[in-house]
């Protein structure tokens, strides 16, 4: 390709950097696009890991979030299964595992996070699994079925949604969290009791309040649970979910400034000019929340940050910041959380009249709308994002009406 348009690397194959790439083409970058993952497939979609796939109600193919001839027709060179192992700023080069050197003009990081692990005896076990790329999902997929067991430490969204899909294919789920609520870092007690409710009535065995002293195993493969208490549980697999952390070792080396992430401006900009860094590696700005920083792990969050580093990259205006919004399934239930409850002081619950199980819970600031979390309630979700985005003060007697349908007050906010 012959022109003056930057050669541009991207270090990372997940949503952020397969959305970085399609970003750039669109906005009529014709340079040179490298993208390097460190993955044996194509990039594709991360949330049906924990759902339908590891249900084996997917393909890899299904999950391509681009089929492989968008990258031959946009002349976009993937390099599939290479590990960058240093970043050299001065010479402007990644270097891989096997020693090959990468050039590049631009760089843009999306190396996303990476899953916690358990910490004590036990934890190296076969059959002790994390889920965070698709051979987690396929080699956990292999574990479970009727009547197996399995174990999962930590409560948060990914042990949920991997105990319902547990749950849909025969087997036994336990659930252990060392809160004494489950989702307790990222849900109200509303909507934490509400999913203990409804995961119970469906089989699955909680136990909150407790923390694992050691892993057992026979023969190398994982066997049982032992809790500090002394009480051991058997079982056949263990799934560990205790969140993420940001993959930014190679930033560090590179001395780009970072802190829980790779600090960035709104355009994905890093204190090293020449190099950007978006998705679930990024601390970044939260312009709907006055100068708070904050570190994102969702889909739609690494989508607006190609986004605009694309529009940056070509001297184009940055496209207008999204609302943070994120999204959870868990059997017939759909999940949907627009903003972070930044200075909350009361939630005011919605109730769907004559339909079960749906329901929204608006986080408020005073009178205006911060975060909004809406179960089966789309149209709830939808005006609540709208008024978290407006920041005016809501009629709190309307809202508090279930009766009232949410998007009316979009007229009156500010009246």
């Amino acid at each position: 390709m012959t022109t003056n348009a930057p050669r541009i690397v991207i270090l990372g194959g997940g949503h952020a950097g397969a959305n970085a790439v399609a970003s750039l083409r669109q906005a009529g970058h014709d340079g040179e696009i490298v993208m390097i993952s460190d993955e044996s497939v194509l990039p594709y979609h991360r949330p049906p890991l924990s759902k339908a796939y590891l249900k084996g109600g997917s393909t890899l193919e299904a999950l391509y979030l681009r089929p492989a001839k968008f990258y031959d027709t946009n002349n976009i060179e993937v390099l599939l299964d290479a590990r960058a192992t240093g970043i050299d700023t001065a010479r402007k080069i990644v270097t891989l595992a096997d020693g090959r050197e990468i050039a590049w003009e631009l760089l843009i990081l999306a190396t996303g996070s990476v899953a916690r692990r358990l910490d004590g005896p036990g934890a190296d076990l076969d059959g002790v699994h994390v889920l965070r790329d698709i051979k987690d999902a396929e080699a956990l997929h292999a574990r479970i079925g009727e009547g197996s067991r399995l174990v999962i430490i930590g409560a948060g969204y990914i042990g949920l949604e991997v105990a319902a899909s547990a749950r849909d294919l025969g087997a036994e789920v336990t659930i252990l969290e060392r809160e004494p609520r489950i989702l307790s870092r990222v849900a109200c007690e509303e909507l934490s009791g509400f999913f203990h409710r409804f995961h119970a009535d469906r089989g699955v065995v909680f136990r909150t309040g407790v923390s694992v002293a050691a892993l057992h195993g026979e023969k190398g493969e994982v066997c049982s649970v032992e809790l500090s208490d002394g009480e051991v549980l058997p079982c056949d697999a263990v799934l560990v979910g205790i969140g993420g952390s940001p993959c930014d070792a190679l930033a560090i080396g590179a001395g780009l400034k970072c802190d829980n992430g790779v600090i960035v401006d709104l355009a994905g900009r890093s204190s090293i000019p020449g190099i950007y860094a978006i998705g679930d590696m990024t601390r970044r700005p939260m312009p709907h929340y006055g100068d708070r920083m904050f570190r994102l792990e969702s889909v739609p969050n690494a989508v607006d940050q190609a986004r605009a580093v694309a529009a940056d990259i070509m001297g184009k205006p940055l496209p207008a910041p999204d609302l943070p919004w994120f999204w959870s399934d868990q059997y017939e239930l759909k999940l949907q959380i627009a903003g972070v409850p930044f200075d909350a002081d009361r939630q005011i619950v919605r109730h769907t009249p004559d339909k079960e199980n749906s329901f929204s819970i608006f986080h408020m600031s005073g009178d205006r709308v911060v975060a909004v979390e809406a179960v089966n309630a789309a149209g709830d979700f939808v005006a609540g994002k709208k008024l978290i985005m407006a920041a005016q003060p809501v009629d709190i007697a309307k809202l508090s009406d279930p009766s009232i349908a949410a998007k009316t007050l979009l007229a009156t906010s500010g009246d």
